[in-house]
């Protein structure tokens, strides 16, 4: 039996898609407030027939930070995909997110020894790897370095990981992907699907940062190859760092703007006019007690020149990548049908 945490996220939601596609069945945790209808909706970006798939997932109701009800509900399980995080930038959720994070995967690696689990795709990030800058290529072999800028996020990524390497000491099989920033379609107001949203709306400002980017469904697609058993002896106990392109904000920005039929951003924001604009948003959630979008972690990341190495798994199996620019177009087009 498969076993999916995170399911109703960008990850987790194309994971099961691919998955039920290949005619699994799929046992998949959930909140008993989650939002199942935006998991059939991703299904029927792709397929004709989403419900048929849609009913192949056994859904149960359950919270990774409660130990005891995760040992009972892996009794039977095989093979583990850890899809489940929060993601947030936001300050105020920092202490929040690292408990869920790092708690949560260390009560699933113990649950999953406890009940013999054979094998476990950890869902990871490029956040819980080191920057290197001047233009070198991070790699799964980049050390994570703590410092005072480092964000909550990538803070709870690095310490998730560890609870994954403490369980490989002690006899799991596990198998790690850092995915660079994913494009998929998804809930329009959350993760990289908001930069479509915020473009649609009608984006002033570029940045001229570099980073990486990947498809959600590339992302499936290489967990489930690296957990296939005919490949699995190869990549257990190993990461892979999931990338297909290093990408101008710039460049992706404009490409959005294309891809939706609205205008590009045409303004420079520079690392100075972020800082003001940061400052500003701050003091406006304090008014309405809505945090803002553009946090001092974002501001931080605008300009900076990070390129990420995918390449590991593309020598090792053969892998291919769908280009960014063909992502772009096809998130674009999903979220057009719902404006």
């Amino acid at each position: 039996m498969i076993f999916v945490t995170g399911g109703t996220g960008l990850v987790g939601a194309h994971l099961l898609f691919e998955l039920t596609s290949a005619g699994k069945r799929v046992k998949a945790l959930k909140r008993e407030t989650s939002n199942l209808q935006q998991v059939l909706k991703t299904f029927s970006y792709y397929s004709e027939t989403p419900q048929e798939l849609f009913n192949l997932i056994a859904w149960v109701d359950g919270d990774i930070l409660d130990y005891f009800s995760l040992e009972k509900l892996l009794e039977g399980v095989t093979e583990i995909y850890h899809c489940a995080a929060i993601v947030s930038f936001n300050t105020n959720e920092r202490q929040k997110m690292i408990t869920n994070n790092v708690e949560g995967t260390s009560n699933l690696v113990n649950a999953a020894i406890e009940n013999g689990v054979k094998k476990i795709c950890h869902v990871s990030s490029i956040a819980a790897l080191g920057r290197l800058g001047d233009h070198q290529l991070v790699t799964e072999q980049t050390n994570w370095v703590p410092t005072k800028k480092i964000s909550g996020y990538s803070e709870s990524k690095f310490f998730s990981e560890v609870e994954i390497w403490r369980g490989i000491e002690e006899g799991l099989d596990a198998v790690i992907v850092n995915p660079s920033i994913i494009f998929g379609p998804a809930n329009w107001d959350t993760g990289s699907a908001k930069m479509f949203k915020t473009i649609w709306d009608g984006m002033k400002f570029y940045t001229k940062g570099v980073t990486g980017y990947v498809d959600a469904k590339d992302v499936a697609r290489a967990m489930i190859l690296l957990m296939d058993e005919t490949n699995f002896e190869t990549a257990k106990n190993q990461r892979y760092l999931l990338n297909a392109e290093n990408v101008s904000f710039q460049n992706v920005f404009c490409q959005v703007a294309d891809a939706l039929e609205k205008p590009r951003p045409k303004y420079f924001a520079s690392n100075f006019m972020l800082k003001l604009l940061w400052r500003v948003a701050k003091f406006a959630g304090w008014i309405t007690g809505k945090p803002s979008a553009l946090t001092r972690d974002v501001v931080a990341n605008s300009n900076t020149v990070n390129n990420f190495d995918g390449s590991k798994i593309v020598k090792q199996f053969n892998f291919n990548y769908l280009p960014i620019s063909e992502s772009i177009k096809q998130t674009a087009a999903f979220l057009k049908v719902e404006m």
